[in-house]
């Protein structure tokens, strides 16, 4: 499947800033189930800093604004070519040791929660487990838009019940460390079937299951990625995979809005 993508990031200051530093995970790379066919990443008015692949393989470009900016215009687009490999994503790569993914961060600390959870969980294999793992998560924690935050825990969302796909990752991270399980937390574009707009951009886990290497679960929606999906940047939780962060100098409040469109063979899908 070829997916056309255009994702627009525009920050609004209440007082002009006076110089910024932006870290942007933005750019697919190459890989199993997925070839870029063209790709941009722009911001007006910035200086390219450095351009360079982390610890996780995610493709970083750093970007300085010097001098007084009332807002800060991020746009990235391009196209991707899929392929639904029902999810397996496959060996590990990169600098990163497997045992790595086995560490809690503090928003996938596994808790009294998430181990209750896990007494729910059964199967005759690992692949089995997370596949119920996954089902678990998406009939325990109802996707509810504004119910959270990108600091939120898997605990925390688990004990609301709700919240959006970042928790349901964060969940399934935490629990698959619980079962000894390396885990991740990857951040992309999904074509949403029949859906014009979603208020966020995408996210879902990934475990490492002998025999299969990595494999991607998404309880947000309760399916394995297809081609419907595009990985962006892994990490090993929300904030090694943001797709913007950084500084600025300035007063602290803003106004964040952002807009992404995917497109294919017709259809069309929008996410904020």
């Amino acid at each position: 499947m070829r997916l056309t993508i255009s994702h627009i990031t525009e920050y609004h200051y209440d007082e002009p800033a006076q110089f910024s530093l932006q870290r942007l995970r933005l750019t697919p790379l190459a890989g199993v189930g997925q070839a870029v066919i063209d790709w941009k990443l722009t911001v007006e008015g910035a200086q390219p800093e450095v351009e360079y692949d982390d610890q996780f393989g995610n493709r970083i470009t750093l970007v300085s604004l010097d001098g007084q900016q009332d807002a800060t215009r991020i746009i990235a687009s391009g196209e991707v070519e899929t392929q639904d490999l029902n999810g397996v994503v496959g060996q590990h790569l990169g600098f990163a040791p497997l045992w790595l993914y086995l560490r809690e961060s503090p928003r996938t600390k596994a808790g009294k929660l998430t181990k209750d959870l896990l007494r729910g969980v059964s199967g005759d294999n690992e692949l089995a487990r997370m596949h119920a793992l996954m089902k678990a998560i998406h009939e325990t924690v109802e996707y509810k838009p504004g119910t959270s935050d990108t600091e939120t825990t898997a605990e925390q969302a688990l004990e609301a019940k709700s919240g959006v796909c970042q928790d349901h990752a964060h969940i399934f991270i935490a629990a698959a460390r619980a079962l000894d399980l390396p885990a991740r937390y990857v951040s992309g574009y999904l074509m949403m079937d029949g859906k014009n707009e979603q208020a966020a951009t995408h996210a879902w886990a990934e475990a490492h299951v002998p025999g299969l290497g990595w494999v991607g679960f998404d309880p947000a929606n309760d399916v394995c990625p297809d081609a419907r999906y595009v990985r962006i940047a892994t990490g090993l939780c929300y904030r090694d995979a943001a797709p913007v962060s950084g500084m600025r100098v300035g007063t602290p409040g803003e106004t964040l809005m952002v807009k992404v469109t995917v497109a294919s063979q017709g259809q069309s899908q929008s996410q904020s």
